[in-house]
C-alpha cells in the first residue's frame, strides 16, 4: 500500500492529475460555505436541526451540507443527475436519441450538451421552488427564514440566479475532474460532500461517550456493525458471474488464431451506486412541487411521500430495483455482445452462437440483476430503520395494529447517525473502490509504457 502511494507521486502526469482533483474538490468545499443573500443563517440553522430526519436532511447529505447552510452550491449536483436520468429515459423511447447515442464521440457530445441544458432548466425550477419554500418557512422559535422586507420577486430571482449558477459551476467542476483529473468527477463531488462531515460525526460520538449519552459497548457494537456492512458491500460489489467462452481456431495466412478459453464477467451489481442516486433524485421532485404550489391533492401526495413514510420506502425500494434493470439495459446489450463473440469465432459451450447466446446471456443477467437490485435496495433502506424506524402507524386500517405488535426499535428507530450504513456508506465505498481501480489502472499502464521504452528493439538505423 505504501509503495502504491509512493508510485502515484513518482509519476509526474498522475501526480498532476491527483493534485488537480484535490484542488477542484477544495474549490467545491469553499463554495459550499458561501451563503446566498437574504436568508437568516441562525433561523436556517435551527430549522435544519429540526428537519434532520426528513428528506431535507437526505438532500443536504448529497450537497455536502450546502443545502443546510443555503449556500451557492445548495442544489449540488442533483439537477445534473436528474437531467441525465431524463435523457437516458428518452434514449429508450425516442429513436433520434437512440441513433445519436450510437454515433460514437460526436453523439456523446451532443447528448452531453443537451444534458447541460436540461441541468440549467431543472436548476431554475428547483431554485424557484426553494425560494418559495424559504419565504413560507419559520424556524422552531418562530423567526422567519427570510425577513419580511426582503420577500418578493427580487429575492426569488436572486435565489434562482445564484443557485443555478452554482449548479452549473459544480457541473463544470465534475467534468473537469473527469477529463483532467483521476475520473469519476460527479461521483467524487458527491463523495467529498459525504465524507467531509465524517470527522465531525466521530467527534460527536466521542463527546457522547464522554457525557454518558452513549456507552462504549454501544459504540463498539456500532463499529463492528459498520465493518460488517462495509465488508458486505465490498463483497457484493466485487461479485460476478463468469460465463465461459471458447474461441475456435482460425487460419489467417500462415498463422493460426484463437483456440483459447476465456470468460465473460457479469457483475452482480452492474449499475453501481447510480440506481440509488437516480431513485433519490426522482423522489425529490414531489417535495419540490409541493413547496412551489399550494394544492390540496399535491400536498397529500407530498405528505405520503415524505421521508420515512411507508409509501416513500415502498416507492424508493421499487425505484431502485427498476433503475438497476434500466441502467443495466443501457450500459450492457446482450445482443451486441453475442454478435461480437460470433464475429471473432467465440461461443458459449453448449449454446449456439448468435440469438441463442444473446438469450442465454440476457437470462443470466436478469437473474443476477434481481439479486443485485434487492441488495442495493436493502442497503439504501437501512438508514430508515436506524434513524426513524418504519412508521407503520400511518398505514390505513392496519397501521395502528401493526404499530402495537411490532417492536419499538423497528417502528421508532435507534437514533443511529446516518453515516453508519445506508446510502451514504454505499456511495462512499463504491466511489472509493472505483477511484482506486482507476488509479491502479493508471499505474499499470505507465509501468507498461516504461517497460516498453527500456526494452524496445531498435532497427538497424535506430
Amino acid at each position: 500500500m505504501i509503495d502504491s502511494f509512493r508510485n502515484i507521486y513518482a509519476i509526474p502526469d498522475l501526480r498532476k492529475r491527483v493534485f488537480f482533483t484535490f484542488a477542484l474538490l477544495a474549490v467545491y468545499r469553499v463554495g459550499a460555505h458561501i451563503p446566498i443573500p437574504g436568508v437568516d443563517p441562525l433561523a436556517l440553522q435551527e430549522f435544519f436541526k429540526a428537519a434532520a430526519g426528513t428528506v431535507l436532511g437526505f438532500l443536504n447529505l448529497f450537497s455536502g451540507g450546502a443545502l443546510g447552510r443555503m449556500t451557492i452550491f445548495a442544489l449540488g449536483i442533483m439537477p445534473y443527475i436528474s437531467a441525465s436520468i431524463i435523457l437516458q429515459l428518452l434514449t429508450v423511447v425516442w429513436p433520434y436519441l437512440e441513433k445519436l447515442s450510437k454515433e460514437g464521440e460526436l453523439g456523446r457530445r451532443k447528448i452531453t450538451q443537451w444534458t447541460r441544458y436540461g441541468t440549467v432548466v431543472l436548476s431554475i425550477i428547483q431554485s424557484l421552488g426553494i425560494s418559495f419554500f424559504l419565504e413560507r418557512q419559520n424556524a422552531p422559535g418562530g423567526a422567519p427564514l427570510v425577513p419580511e422586507d426582503i420577500k418578493g420577486w427580487g429575492f426569488r430571482m436572486l435565489t434562482v440566479l445564484t443557485l443555478t449558477t452554482g449548479t452549473a459551476f459544480v457541473m463544470w467542476l465534475g467534468e473537469q475532474i473527469s477529463e483532467r483529473g483521476i475520473g469519476n468527477g460527479i461521483s467524487l463531488i458527491i463523495f467529498a460532500g459525504i465524507v467531509v462531515d465524517l470527522p465531525a460525526a466521530i467527534f460527536q460520538t466521542v463527546t457522547s461517550i464522554q457525557t454518558g449519552a452513549m456507552s462504549i459497548l454501544t459504540v463498539a457494537l456500532l463499529i463492528v456493525f459498520m465493518v460488517l456492512v462495509v465488508a458486505a458491500i465490498v463483497y457484493m460489489e466485487r461479485a460476478q458471474r463468469r460465463i465461459p467462452i471458447q474461441y475456435a481456431k482460425r487460419v489467417v495466412g500462415r498463422r493460426v488464431y484463437g483456440g483459447q478459453s476465456t470468460y465473460l464477467p457479469l457483475r452482480l451489481n452492474t449499475g453501481g451506486v447510480i440506481p440509488v442516486i437516480f431513485a433519490a433524485s426522482i423522489l425529490s421532485f414531489p417535495q419540490t412541487l409541493g413547496q412551489m404550489f399550494e394544492n390540496r391533492w399535491l400536498q397529500r401526495i407530498t405528505e405520503a411521500l415524505a421521508w420515512g413514510e411507508p409509501l416513500y420506502n415502498l416507492v424508493y425500494f421499487s425505484a431502485i430495483i427498476f433503475f438497476c434493470y434500466f441502467y443495466t439495459s443501457i450500459i450492457f446489450n446482450p445482443e451486441d455482445t453475442a454478435e461480437n463473440m460470433r464475429k471473432y469465432g467465440g461461443f458459449i459451450p453448449g449454446i449456439r452462437p448468435g440469438k441463442r447466446s444473446a438469450e442465454f446471456i440476457d437470462k443470466i443477467l436478469t437473474r443476477i440483476t434481481l439479486v443485485g437490485s434487492i441488495y442495493l435496495a436493502l442497503v439504501a433502506i437501512l438508514p430508515e430503520i436506524l434513524i426513524a424506524g418504519f412508521k407503520v402507524a400511518t398505514i390505513p386500517v392496519v397501521g395502528p395494529t401493526l404499530d402495537a405488535f411490532l417492536p419499538r426499535w423497528f417502528t421508532q428507530g435507534l437514533g443511529v447517525p446516518f453515516y453508519f450504513g445506508g446510502t451514504s456508506l454505499l456511495i462512499v465505498v463504491g466511489v472509493a473502490m472505483d477511484t482506486v481501480t482507476q488509479i491502479e489502472s493508471q499505474l499499470v499502464m505507465r509501468h507498461y509504457d516504461g517497460f516498453m521504452r527500456r526494452g524496445r528493439i531498435r532497427g538497424r538505423r535506430g
